[in-house]
């Protein structure tokens, strides 16, 4: 039934939007008389985890979590103002949680303007930034007081979390020291500061104690982790561990959970990453599997972003990875339609893509961010030509993606289970991040399986996004 693609959306279509969280999830348990709390959560997989964190802390604190309006004394609207379109979406969610429930608090990065917030919808109980757990707690206080009962509440160690049982962000650091003329994040979120290198590594312990059996460490700029702490040491496990993410690696590698890195730039010590992952034959602890923000492959575009510019040297380090690991997916996204962009410039990209072969690739047509450098740059490309170059982009990266995805039938892969319903089994190999990357497809054999089931499937069809297979054992 799930043969071909008729029946099915493709993981990874042209439109996705590669800075999406998965959807939460919510638990539902509630006891007689316990104040509920509602979460909507937008923007990117580190606001998902600021969302787990304030969820916890409000768990702990005697709250229930509610899955709907209705059930809820008050909903807390975590929002994204990364794009202009992103800021439109959180003022919706605000005024649909206004419209259903009436108390409602504001956090995330569009909190950074609260003035912004208020001027479109002035009856929000409350507005703070990102990651200002204490003021979100202080107005959730304010709004429902809570009622904790010692002897029911109980907190998992692992605290409240929003995604599968068998996959969770570890969120690593805050903010980012980059000046990216296309970017605000930096004012929302401030600069890099990172967590200290033993209590990001005793998260993770807990987290593979509660049951995960895949993390993906997320950050603004996960290769300059620690860079804030000038790389001090700490113990774990016995050990003098770095606050450095070649260290953090290897201490993570030591769980034994699938990880992944996202959001790596190009750094030269990046290069020492690459021998320490895993294959597919054995994954071992960290996967094969990089995602690093190229945005562009021009010189003259990526100097107009403020944005490292060597292209060249950046294909010839990719050469030197796949020498390494032969195994290894690159994943990236890019932006088409910046300021200044050239026909020729735009060529240089797609030649660039041609010759990089880049695994999983996600796309953005520039839009201005209220507050963003870029606005104020000449030239500013024409909608209807970001909308054609946008359309030839996709083109060869889902021409790129097809081929490579066809080079693996007949062959054995690694995946790990994230569904199971009464039509198959939806896997991920280790080429593939949850949402914004492809899915496999068990539809034969697959009815013992279980999500966060590790199996080994050989691969029989595949479409430009994704992969069907036959069940060969679960491990």
């Amino acid at each position: 039934m799930w043969r071909g693609m008729s029946t099915r959306t493709p993981q990874n279509p042209p439109q996705l939007r590669p800075d999406i969280a998965p959807a939460p999830r919510f638990d539902a348990a509630r006891r007689p008389g316990q104040p509920a709390i509602g979460m909507v959560s937008l923007g990117c997989p580190k606001a998902l985890v600021d969302s787990e964190r304030i969820l916890t802390r409000l768990r702990a604190e005697g709250y229930a979590v509610s899955p709907d309006y209705e059930g809820a004394d008050a909903v807390i609207v975590n929002t994204c103002g990364f794009l202009d379109s992103a800021k439109a979406e959180s003022l919706e969610a605000i005024g649909e949680a206004l419209a259903a429930n009436g108390k409602v608090i504001v956090t995330g990065c569009l909190g950074a303007d609260p003035e912004f917030i208020t001027g479109a919808h002035p009856k929000v109980l409350a507005v703070t930034g990102p990651h200002q757990y204490e003021q979100v707690l202080d107005a959730v206080h304010a709004a429902v007081p809570p009622a904790p009962n010692p002897f029911v509440d109980l907190l998992p160690a692992s605290g409240v979390k929003l995604t599968p049982r068998h996959y969770a962000y570890l969120k690593i650091s805050e903010g980012c020291n980059h000046a990216c003329r296309f970017c605000i994040i930096p004012d929302m979120r401030g600069k890099l500061v990172s967590r200290p290198v033993h209590a990001v590594l005793r998260e993770a312990e807990r987290l593979a104690e509660a049951g995960v059996r895949e993390l993906l460490v997320i950050s603004q700029d996960t290769s300059a982790y620690g860079v804030d702490r000038r790389h001090d040491a700490h113990e774990w496990r016995g050990r003098s561990w770095r606050t450095h993410v070649t260290d953090l690696a290897r201490g993570l590698r030591e769980l034994g959970l699938w990880t992944r890195l996202h959001y790596i730039y190009p750094y030269p010590h990046v290069d020492q990453l690459i021998p320490l992952m895993g294959t597919e034959a054995d994954p071992g602890g960290l996967l094969p599997y990089l995602d690093i923000p190229f945005q562009h492959a021009h010189p003259d575009t990526l100097r107009r972003m403020a944005r490292p510019a060597a292209a060249a040297r950046t294909l010839e380090r990719i050469r030197a990875w796949r020498e390494i690991n032969p195994d290894l997916t690159i994943r990236s996204t890019f932006i088409v339609g910046f300021p200044g962009e050239t026909e020729a410039e735009f060529q240089t990209l797609l030649d660039w893509l041609e010759e990089a072969r880049l695994d999983r690739v996600g796309c953005f047509k520039y839009e201005n961010v209220a507050g963003a450098r870029a606005n104020d740059l000449p030239d500013h490309v024409p909608e209807e030509v970001k909308e054609e170059r946008y359309a030839r982009f996709m083109e060869v990266a889902q021409r790129i993606s097809a081929e490579k995805l066809a080079a693996r039938v007949g062959a054995r892969r690694k995946a790990i289970v994230d569904s199971v319903d009464e039509q198959g089994a939806v896997c991920r190999t280790i080429s593939d991040a949850p949402e914004i990357d492809g899915e496999l497809f068990i539809d034969e054999g697959f009815e013992a399986l279980s999500p966060g089931d590790i199996v080994t499937v050989e691969i029989d069809e595949a479409s430009e996004y994704d992969l069907w297979g036959r069940l060969i054992a679960r491990d």
